[in-house]
């Protein structure tokens, strides 16, 4: 048997792995400014990381949530404490796509409508309705296509409030990246998410923030929304939360009110995955990785800015894009192969950052001087 052949993929083979560092299997160290696509949030191998999840399965690796799971309750206490969303309620499940699938379900179920609206450059997913949501034809295989998703231009307040003065008593949710990820790292106005906010509490909408790449503090505040100073209705959230592990999560304002069987994981929340979502909420608290995060992020946004052949420099905290003109095409290649460093891309021309939240500043720092030589190797040429 052979591999389905869907990863354009790196010939690089890593066999360890500490901090903000990869390795290889030929002794080689590389620089991760990619995560692992956003999700290594504390850092890879962190002792307490490993302490917590090897400690757990020495007790019990795995059961259902037909049982009681203190571990649970205790991740909801301490999750609310640092999102800030103490009065909310937490589902668990295993993956980002996952969680914004039950937020647009959930979202339906409270209201009893079909329509979404979503946004132009958008991604939420490869499952069945997030998928739907998701602004790439490419990847919604016919089954998933359905009229109920809106697409609206990103950013535009006007365009929102055209389509829910025409459809608003059918709209079910508004669902959004606070920094589009795949879509090329686009940061949402304060503007715009206060009028998603306004016109969703208007017509009995709900408003769902996507987090799952945008979120756990990635920005340099635990949910990006939150610079816009509004509470959404669902936050959904996954890649950081577990630092590798498979775990993804909504947060549930209070007024959604559940019931028994609307909702259901088997491996969602299970005994592992919450010792690592613990870990995770630990040393963020205690090693105060949301301010590295912001600071170590604006140094790096502060510095690329300074750099003229980068154009559009964008993002918060530690979600950092910049668009790389035709004549340095080959800087993500050679940052990777000459200078070992890994970032990511989003199509046609965007260099994404999305290291660890424990990024310290002599790693940007590597990070900027690497750049500069690439530069100006270009600009002689």
């Amino acid at each position: 048997m052979k591999l389905f052949d869907v990863y354009p993929i790196n010939n690089i083979i890593i066999e360890k792995a500490k901090g903000s560092y990869v390795w290889d299997d030929k002794g080689e160290q590389y620089l991760d400014l990619y995560g692992g696509h956003a999700v290594i949030s504390i850092g890879h191998t962190h002792p307490h990381y490993v302490e917590r999840l090897t400690s757990q399965l020495n007790k019990v690796g795995f059961y259902s949530n037909s049982v009681k799971m203190p571990l649970q309750e205790e991740l909801a206490e301490k999750l609310g404490k640092l999102s800030g969303k103490p009065d909310y309620q937490l589902f668990l499940i295993s993956s980002g796509a996952e969680a914004n699938e039950n937020a647009l379900k959930l979202a339906s179920f409270h209201n009893g409508r079909k329509k979404i609206v979503a946004f132009k450059k958008s991604f939420h997913g490869r499952t069945s309705l997030a998928v739907a949501a998701t602004d790439n034809p490419s990847i919604v295989a016919p089954v998933n296509q359905t009229p109920n998703v809106i697409f609206l231009p990103f950013n535009d307040v006007a365009a929102l409030e055209a389509c829910f003065a025409a459809q608003g008593n059918e709209i079910s949710s508004v669902i959004i990246e606070g920094i589009q990820g795949v879509g090329g790292i686009n940061v949402a106005s304060e503007l715009f998410l206060q009028a998603i906010r306004r016109l969703c509490r208007e017509y009995n909408a709900v408003f769902i923030a996507d987090s799952v790449q945008c979120g756990y503090g990635r920005s340099g505040k635990f949910f990006s929304q939150d610079y816009a100073g509004v509470d959404a209705d669902i936050y959904t959230m996954a890649k950081g939360m577990g630092n590798g592990f498979p775990i993804g999560g909504i947060i549930i304002a209070p007024h959604l009110q559940p019931k028994h069987g609307m909702l259901g994981t088997t491996f969602g929340g299970n005994h592992l995955a919450c010792a690592a979502a613990l870990a995770v909420v630990e040393v963020m608290e205690k090693e105060n990785l949301i301010q590295n995060a912001a600071e170590v992020g604006q140094y790096l946004i502060d510095e690329l800015t300074k750099i003229p052949q980068l154009q559009n420099v964008r993002g918060r905290g530690l979600m950092i894009g910049f668009d790389v003109p035709e004549a340095f095409k080959d800087l993500r290649k050679n940052l990777l192969w000459k200078h070992k460093i890994f970032t990511g891309e989003a199509k046609p021309n965007v260099i994404r950052l999305l290291p660890s939240l424990a990024l310290r500043k002599k790693d940007a720092d590597q990070l900027l001087e690497a750049i500069r030589e690439e530069v100006q190797v270009g600009a002689e040429a």
